[in-house]
């Protein structure tokens, strides 16, 4: 199988998303460090906006592929490398994991990543304090609907869905350290903090935590 390269940054919520993919399937890519802030941040170079013209993270590199989005991402890998699955088989069990995972990375991960941050305090003065207001606002919002949807489902486990790890938990348990760095309170979520604390035993989780990166600061 060809190479693969990861273009990433130690705190980011989507690369962490495709870091625990790769680590589930046992791939070790070829890590290409992008530093979204030092000198206006490497995400805007020219020589990555080659690769990624959204000029966000992350961007995986498989042979003479070029694959940008994490969920897509892990898709791609899901079907290149389809053991252990991330996906249920069954369609039910499959929409309902993708319905969890874009709770996080379509509704409340964007309104909260590092370029919003910048432009409402670049566009509206907002302090570092009202950024944090910010997050935790919209972080808030959608664990209050994720605290509901799964702990009032059968179909939620030890994990977000059953017995074993899918794209759902690869989704949580980023937003939660997202959650964690602004210091959210999380007593209201007994069930994702419950998920999250059973994923990072799980070695594939714990490897591609933030802070056990090679590029951490």
């Amino acid at each position: 199988m060809a190479e693969f390269a990861l273009y990433g940054y130690f705190r980011s919520s989507a690369a962490f998303r495709v870091r625990i993919a790769l680590n589930l399937k046992g791939i070790e890519p070829d890590l290409k460090f992008v530093h979204l802030l030092k000198d206006g941040g490497g995400q805007h170079t020219a020589e990555y906006k080659a690769l990624n013209p959204q000029e966000l993270i992350p961007a995986l590199v498989h042979g003479a592929n070029t694959i940008t989005q994490s969920l897509a991402i892990i898709e791609y890998l899901d079907e290149i490398v389809p053991e252990p699955p991330l996906l249920p088989q069954d369609p039910p069990g499959r929409a309902r994991v993708r319905s969890i995972a874009y709770a996080i990375a379509c509704d409340i991960h964007p309104v909260n990543n590092l370029r919003v941050n910048q432009y409402i305090k670049a566009a509206f003065g907002a302090s570092a304090e009202q950024q944090i207001d910010w997050q935790k606002h919209w972080i808030g919002l959608g664990f209050d609907a994720l605290e509901a949807m799964l702990s009032s489902s059968p179909d939620t486990g030890t994990w977000c869905h059953g017995e074993t790890p899918t794209l759902a938990d690869i989704c949580l348990v980023p937003q939660m350290a997202n959650a964690r760095r602004i210091a959210l309170d999380l007593a209201p979520y007994p069930t994702l903090t419950r998920i999250e604390s059973h994923a990072l035993m799980h070695p594939a989780f714990d490897r591609a935590l933030p802070k056990n990166q090679p590029d951490a600061e």
